[in-house]
């Protein structure tokens, strides 16, 4: 690997400084000869190191000649002097800067978006106006309310923040995967994260919104119900991070050469599909494997099924912007889309995991502040408010202003400005000159007027006196909420159902009960009663209407379905004596689909030729999406021997959860007997139970296949999963 100086590095980032021509920059010459997605690559090899096969020294160079500390004599008190020591552990004590404030645990990825058509009458944006331009990208999925030490499975709002790293700079789309937010205006976004996270008097709850400062917030505050349902509903915990959709939350514009603009909603559309878990499996799972969604990405990129998603607007025209009910300006609202369509406007392609957690996923600083021109704001106030926040909160983060200096925040294009000094400045500025205007560097770096190539910037007009409050739509807060519910299927209301009856349950205050239970009446009567049993609350009377109006785009179980069985996880339940030639089948045609399988068994190793990777005690069905029992009597004999073998049952409650989270079950020969064991309805010949139902069974695994692979698209069996007794 070429070794740089820094000073090296520098000038093939920025060109020459003092110069201002940009051809001198590779990376920016890359762009233009249409090797784009490649150009931050490169750009982050500069900083790359690999220190294997060399000999090691201190920061400042010299050798180091013992890995023991200087001491006065073997057993003797080790001595100040010894820099060697010193230095090593002084770094170690600052390895750590402050974890964000929310979205504090993430996992990041890089990639390239690829754009379809030209959108020139759309934007001014160049990334977007050359069909087939590949620019690169980074993301970070995050929670938002645990700390970096939580659980990946929480119920959560998720952060899905996208860099693209364009050849006219950054642009940051710092979203979520809930299309709307909590509150309305940015003054309030403090009071929602101090009532979301621990309580102050106990420092619990972790990662949760299950507790009483929340729901009594919530509860105070109606305009954050929309975004409480979505979290409550499968939204809140996903399958991965590759099946969620991403939204940019508020209401952007977009303007184009000509200066015309409209306002726009950004959407990401998984091209794997939807999925998300069940809350008993959420909760199974961050014990299990706390890391199951950071791992679900790393492992899918690694073996080359990259996840792809889709990128598109809503688009409203100038004109249309007060035709609808709600207010365009409101974070708490979407655009439904039976009203707006998704209109695709390219796809980007997470391809490479991160060298190091540390330098790229941690230290990305994302700003909603980071556009290019063609792309601006609204008067969105928690969008504005966000504007502001998110530069102060980088510059805390990160302990000082030149955080942008650091590899994974630098544009690929050259950066020339007059702003110096600060903590952690390693450019040498050459000349005398850090102001503009200059007479004494020609008037450099210039200005770039608008229709040569500098920012946009639209001439809204602005007219009104100073006050404080909201326009009259932003108080209707419960018709999307209203319209969220209709538009689930009732298995999907009866996971929100049971979201809101934990999490309402958790708040030990009968006020803060009844008075969510009233936020849920004005939503929908049969809501608020089914949740109102499970919390202890007398049932509300039906005294606000339902409209009854839905839209698509809200039900991940009516989302469309991926058409192959690509990382989709599957464990074979095996034990001595399993048909082998069964097992062998099914690994080899799953595998050959694109499934990840595993073996699961007594013991790892080799086991009558079949590689076990999984022991019944170190795996559990929450952690695949499908399960197979081959045949071989004297092995489901042994799984079913609980006394002697499984004091917990584990591989019986291995098939019984599988089961009762919905997911695809397969079995064959004696295999069926197992299922039968834990309590599983096993079909009879009828066809219409195994596709209805998911519980496919057989004489041998060959004739399970193509049905199994259907299930698998499939994902999950609603109709296994009981309604309750209030349901409508």
């Amino acid at each position: 690997m070429k070794a740089y100086t820094i000073g090296y590095a520098i000038t093939l980032v920025f060109g020459v400084l003092s110069s201002g021509v940009t051809a001198q920059c590779p990376f920016h010459k890359r762009m233009t000869e249409g090797g784009g997605q490649d150009a931050k690559l490169e750009q982050l090899e500069q900083y790359s190191v690999n220190d294997a096969g060399t000999q090691e020294t201190t920061m400042f160079g010299t050798k180091i000649n013992n890995t023991d500390s200087l001491k006065a004599g073997l057993r003797g008190p080790t001595l100040m002097e010894d820099f060697m020591m010193r230095e090593k552990v002084m770094h170690f004590d600052h390895e750590r800067i402050p974890e964000r404030v929310v979205h504090a645990r993430g996992v990041g990825a890089h990639g390239y978006f690829e754009t379809y058509e030209d959108w020139s009458d759309l934007t001014a944006a160049k990334f977007l106006r050359t069909p087939g331009t590949k620019t690169p990208v980074f993301v970070r999925f995050s929670t938002v309310l645990g700390s970096k030490g939580s659980a990946d499975t929480v119920r959560d709002v998720r952060g899905f923040a996208t860099r693209f790293y364009t050849e006219e700079g950054l642009w940051d789309l710092v979203g979520n995967i809930i299309a709307p937010f909590f509150v309305q205006d940015a003054i309030k976004f403090p009071d929602l994260i101090h009532a979301g996270k621990p309580q102050p008097n106990t420092d619990v709850p972790q990662a949760g919104t299950a507790h009483e400062t929340a729901y009594d917030f919530f509860a105070s505050e109606p305009a954050t119900i929309h975004t409480v349902l979505w979290a409550l509903s499968g939204r809140g915990i996903p399958r991965s991070f590759r099946q969620v959709e991403g939204f940019g939350v508020h209401t952007f514009r977009l303007v184009n050469e000509e200066g015309k603009s409209v306002f726009a909603k950004f959407i990401w559309k998984p091209l794997q599909g939807l999925s998300n878990l069940v809350w008993d499996e959420a909760q199974k799972i961050a014990g299990k494997d706390s890391d199951f969604h950071r791992n679900d990405l790393y492992d899918a990129i690694n073996r080359g099924d990259y996840p792809e998603y889709e990128f598109g607007v809503q688009i409203v025209q100038e004109e249309d912007e007060d035709k609808f009910d709600f207010d365009l300006l409101d974070p708490t609202k979407l655009i439904p889309e039976s009203l707006v369509p998704f209109k695709p406007l390219g796809k980007m392609t997470l391809n490479r995991n991160v060298e190091n957690f540390f330098s790229e996923t941690e230290q990305v600083t994302f700003h909603l502040g980071h556009v290019v021109r063609g792309i601006g704001f609204t008067n969105d106030p928690l969008l504005q408010g966000r504007l502001f926040s998110y530069l102060d909160t980088q510059i805390n983060r990160m302990g000082g202003v030149n955080y942008m200096q650091l590899p994974i925040n630098r544009p690929i294009n050259p950066v020339h400005n007059s702003q110096r000094d600060g903590q952690m400045q390693f450019n040498i500025f050459k000349g005398k000159v850090a102001y503009s205007p200059n007479g004494l560097q020609a008037d450099t770096p210039s200005m770039v007027d608008a229709k040569d190539g500098g920012y946009i910037e639209y001439p809204e007009m602005v007219e009104g006196r100073k006050e404080r409050g909201k326009s009259a739509k932003f108080f209707d807060h419960y018709s999307q909420a209203q319209l969220f519910w209709n538009s689930l299927t009732p298995p999907e209301q009866q996971q929100l159902v049971d979201g809101a009856r934990f999490e309402i349950g958790k708040s030990k205050s009968l006020d803060v009960r009844k008075r969510m239970i009233e936020i849920l009446n004005h939503v929908d009567n049969n809501l608020a009663v089914r949740v109102a049993s499970g919390v202890g609350v007398e049932e509300p009377a039906n005294k606000y209407k339902n409209s009854n109006q839905t839209s698509e785009g809200l039900s991940i179980d009516q989302y469309p379905k991926a058409k192959n069985i690509r990382t989709r996880t599957v464990a074979i339940l095996t034990a001595p004596g399993t048909d082998t030639s069964d097992a062998k089948k099914m690994y080899d045609y799953l595998d050959k689909e694109g499934a990840y399988v595993q073996y699961v068994g007594l013991a790892l190793g080799d086991q009558d030729g079949l590689n076990i990777t999984q022991t019944y005690t170190t795996t559990a069905s929450v952690l695949f999406d499908a399960a197979y029992v081959p045949g071989g009597k004297k092995a489901i004999e042994t799984l079913m021997d609980n006394v002697s073998q499984f004091p917990y049952e584990e591989p019986l409650s291995f098939v019984l959860d599988t089961f009762r989270h919905g997911k695809p079950l397969a079995a064959t020969g004696a295999g069926v007997e197992l299922l039968k064991a834990a309590r599983v309805k096993v079909p009879s010949s009828s066809k219409s139970y195994a596709e209805d139902k998911g519980v496919l069974v057989s004489s041998s695994s060959t004739s399970l296949e193509e049905p199994f692979k259907k299930a698998l698209i499939q994902q999950r069996f609603w109709s296994r999963m009981p309604l309750d007794k209030n349901a409508k």
